[in-house]
């Protein structure tokens, strides 16, 4: 859990009255030329904040361009998210890089997007690791300092969205980088804490009500249950809902509705765009 993320005001988001607040971001942006994965468009109603491909597991400079239009257009933080070079595998094939190695890739696929953000008026305001390298940097803290030096090395004010209740969040707090713990509504935990495999079964959760109601107590700061159906406490400034699991914009939908209905108020946790 990182340091400084008050229940009612996880996300860093400070404002005036008591109501608990939350971010809520998507994956987006993970097509490739004429092929298309998510309603990203109709995500953008629902979201404050876009995760969006950098070229190393998905997009494309049309599809970056495309994406950064949209999530402008709808007043939708902007983040670079990026992964290992595994363009076949999705991103989700694990790889052994060099912290110097890693260090650079992020690097490059961060200038990428922000390239585009110039075009549209904006900045890249955080950064998300994607798939694999968010699962191997959760608690590989060597990773974590060398994705770290990499956000340093940018400059600005960059954020990262990285696994709530992991190494990492520590880690990038040493190096002066705000970082933001994420949870997810439409995925299953481990007693752990960690996300269940998605070859598991039962990994991603596709049932809107079940959904609603994670989201709904992870932004009350209240716990949710396990894989084994055991309650399990994450303290989280963002929720992630996957753009690429089955209705995905009816999710979130539903999730925006019961947040409204208990009184959370949903805002980017980076700058506004």
């Amino acid at each position: 859990m990182g340091r400084g993320y008050d229940p009612l005001n996880r996300g860093g988001v400070f404002l005036n009255s008591s109501s608990p607040v939350i971010d809520l971001n998507s994956d987006m942006g993970e097509g490739f030329g004429a092929y298309r994965m998510g309603p990203d468009a109709e995500l953008l109603g629902y979201v404050t904040s876009a995760n969006i491909a950098c070229g190393f597991h998905a997009g494309d400079p049309r599809t970056m361009d495309e994406t950064v239009a949209g999530a402008v257009a709808a007043g939708v933080a902007i983040g670079a998210h990026v992964s290992y070079p595994d363009f076949a595998g999705f991103g989700r094939r694990h790889m052994r890089l060099s912290p110097h190695e890693l260090m650079t890739d992020v690097l490059y696929q961060i200038g990428a997007l922000d390239a585009f953000c110039r075009r549209h008026g904006t900045a890249v305001r955080y950064v998300k690791a994607h798939g694999a390298l968010y699962n191997d940097m959760a608690d590989d803290e060597q990773m974590a300092a060398a994705f770290a030096k990499a956000l340093v090395a940018y400059g600005g004010q960059l954020a990262v969205l990285t696994m709530a209740g992991s190494a990492s969040v520590g880690v990038f707090e040493r190096a002066g980088i705000k970082a933001v713990p994420e949870a997810f509504a439409d995925r299953a935990y481990s007693p752990a804490g960690r996300l269940v495999p998605r070859n598991e079964k039962g990994s991603v959760i596709t049932d809107v009500a079940l959904v609603s109601e994670r989201g709904r107590s992870l932004a009350l700061g209240h716990p949710v249950t396990d894989v084994n159906g055991e309650p399990l406490q994450i303290v989280a400034g963002s929720i992630c809902v996957h753009s690429d699991t089955p209705g995905a914009v009816v999710l979130a939908a539903g999730l925006r509705a019961a947040l409204a209905a208990s009184g959370i108020q949903v805002r980017p946790f980076s700058a506004a765009t």
